[in-house]
């Protein structure tokens, strides 16, 4: 069995990328190697610096390098209002749109047996515990697939006891 050069093992390792097929790999590659080596060796370390440091904030599971992350210190928000969205990817993109100013809580995924994701994975009983504050509105900003629906639905289901309003984010095409 033929061994693997080291340029063959880092393009594969690049294809762990989502999108990252094995030409974009190469090229990727070839440039911090041919034109930007200090540039490589700032990614690496960074990227080392990531792996091991981040992990999910105490209080909404978002993506942080520290206990809490920044939008849970952050005391100017309006702490009546909590959005429960999938991923942190869905934090960033509601926080470029400028229109909530509330808290989030992030699932990191939707109930999926078949992938063994069930509520204990995704927090729930940690969702329970901060809704239960002075939490007046709950969106759930989660996917419109059949495991959101499922999820959103459970969800709803089992915080219906709660005081809070549980809303969901609109869904569609616009008209006008």
């Amino acid at each position: 069995m033929k061994e693997h050069t080291l340029i063959e093992k880092v393009i594969e390792a690049f294809r762990c990328l989502p999108g990252v097929g094995p030409k974009s790999a190469q090229r990727m590659l070839l440039y911090l190697l041919e034109r930007d080596r200090d540039g490589g060796r700032r990614l690496a370390s960074l990227l080392n610096d990531a792996i091991e440091n981040i992990g999910n904030c105490e209080s909404c599971r978002n993506l942080t390098d520290s206990s809490y992350c920044t939008i849970c210190q952050d005391q100017t928000r309006d702490s009546s209002l909590l959005c429960v969205v999938e991923t942190p990817a869905d934090v960033i993109a509601i926080e470029h749109s400028r229109s909530y100013n509330g808290y989030y809580f992030v699932l990191m995924g939707t109930l999926s047996p078949i992938d063994g994701r069930g509520p204990e994975e995704l927090g729930v009983d940690l969702l329970v515990e901060r809704c239960s504050s002075d939490v007046k509105e709950i969106i759930l900003a989660v996917s419109s697939t059949v495991e959101g629906e499922a999820t959103a639905h459970y969800l709803s289901e089992l915080m219906s006891a709660l005081p809070a309003s549980i809303t969901r984010i609109a869904r569609g095409i616009p008209l006008g």
